[in-house]
């Protein structure tokens, strides 16, 4: 390491390369040594700073480094206005298994909260060039992301990611890997559908509002009270035989036609209508990126009134565009990617990997893709015998150039099990059905890459694309 005195808490000049930035706006805190969070405890030493964007950001370094450093994305978006100390804290806890297998973790809370996955992207990159400025290159350097931070992940390996350039693989686990402008529509969905059976969001008593915006800028509506009203509708929250039977008919109906799993229906809501209002107000300035037309929606008691009824919009080309932008993905990866998905994911769908393997397919890039599958029921986290079987299989790729196979990476899994003893469930035979499939397409909507990398070139050159930071 190569930090001597620079480990002082104290302002210095960090390089112009950040973000673009020149050397006299550069002005950040080194990091400083910190308490490691319990599960890394004394293996490593942690540091935490703010940089120049005002990300805050956590790093650790193991007493037996292998030389190699993990760079993590986070998922979420989380809503707050600006970056949370504690998320990249409470990420290096969890991911701490990555510190166990001896490499650096560095993970960054990013500048702001709310949507933006290229802002999300830069801030991950930003980091590496940090660490790399604070403690010297690594050996190798892979990126990981989880969730919504499995489709930044996969942003920063095609922005970043170039043959012979500073990431070297991408481990991207339980990703949202259709990206924005497709990987949200079952939400759009819920968030219609919902309204005809329940019609309390709004009330007819309250202001009313198109459904696309989520939720009308100045509502005070809190968590808790979406989850009253979901409750007073449906009554998710009981048991079944205290629901009344209209609660049971339009939860029935309203899990049959989004194909929504009941245990995670209130997070999908909320998502539909907190996150949707930060994606059209505070992003895309009041235009709409979604649309519903020429959907049919099926599996209801009754679906030609449910189509009859159910509020119909079209998106803004424009919204659509910058959302694109931002956060599809055009499949151009350079660098080896491999992905590990629960089978019964119930937040992001499994079939966001068949969209991700159709958008290389796409781009001629497949050869770089390795996906595996878990016969898991869970989202938010996996086996850590499994996540330290996949970077060790990825980082085996990488050194050594031989592609692994689901079924290599399956068997490789026991000897990290020994260890940690969290199991491993991997389904080496398994194939996700395409993402039409589980979300109802939208006109148009069949072909991968959602953008592709002429689009993405096309829409570079235009003044303000995108989402700003």
């Amino acid at each position: 390491m190569r930090r001597g005195v620079a480990l002082a808490a104290g302002i210095a000049g960090v390089v112009g390369s950040l973000s673009g930035i020149s050397p006299a706006q550069a002005t950040q805190l080194h990091p400083g040594p910190a308490a490691c969070p319990a599960r890394v405890g004394n293996e490593a030493t942690c540091y935490t700073g703010q940089d120049a964007n005002g990300a805050y950001y956590a790093i650790a370094v193991p007493k037996n480094w292998n030389g190699s450093l993990v760079v993590h994305a986070h998922g979420g978006p989380d809503l707050g206005e600006g970056s949370d100390p504690e998320r990249s804290i409470g990420d290096l806890d969890r991911w701490s298994v990555m510190v166990d297998q001896g490499y650096a973790w560095a993970g960054s809370s990013y500048r702001r909260g709310g949507y933006g996955t290229r802002m999300a992207a830069a801030d991950t990159e930003n980091l590496r060039r940090l660490f790399v400025e604070e403690f010297g290159k690594p050996k190798r350097t892979y990126v990981h992301g989880q969730s919504w931070g499995g489709n930044v992940a996969a942003k920063v390996a095609e922005v970043y990611g170039k043959k012979h350039g500073p990431y070297d693989g991408a481990l991207l686990t339980s990703g949202v890997l259709a990206g924005g402008s497709r990987g949200y529509d079952y939400r759009v969905d819920l968030r219609v559908v919902y309204q005809y059976y329940c019609q309390n969001l709004p009330r007819p008593s309250e202001a009313q509002y198109p459904l696309w915006q989520g939720l009308r800028p100045t509502s005070t509506l809190t968590t808790a009270g979406l989850r009253d009203r979901l409750q007073e509708c449906t009554g998710y929250a009981s048991a079944p035989q205290e629901r009344t039977p209209l609660q049971q008919r339009n939860l029935d109906d309203i899990l049959a036609v989004t194909r929504i799993p009941e245990r995670t229906l209130e997070p999908h809501l909320r998502f539909s209508v907190f996150t949707f209002r930060d994606i059209v107000h505070n992003r895309l300035g009041d235009r709409n990126p979604f649309s519903n037309k020429g959907v049919r929606y099926s599996g209801s008691h009754d679906d030609r009134a449910l189509n009859a009824g159910v509020e119909r919009f079209s998106a803004d080309p424009d919204a659509r565009r910058d959302l694109s932008y931002d956060s599809d993905l055009t499949g151009r990866v350079s660098i080896p990617v491999l992905t590990m998905h629960a089978i019964d994911d119930p937040t992001a769908f499994v079939e966001h990997e068949a969209a991700y393997r159709a958008t290389l397919e796409g781009a001629h890039r497949e050869e770089n893709l390795v996906q595996t599958f878990t016969s898991e029921s869970e989202h938010s986290a996996l086996s850590d015998s499994e996540y330290a079987n996949s970077i060790a299989a990825l980082a085996s790729w990488v050194r050594t150039g031989k592609k692994p196979t689901p079924q290599s990476v399956a068997s490789s899994c026991a000897s990290f099990d020994r260890d940690y003893g969290t199991g491993c469930f991997y389904d080496s035979g398994f194939r996700p059905s395409r993402y039409a499939s589980r979300v109802l397409p939208r006109p148009g909507g069949l072909s991968w890459p959602a953008m592709t990398a002429s689009q993405e070139k096309s829409w570079s050159r235009i003044n303000g694309v995108g989402i700003a930071p």
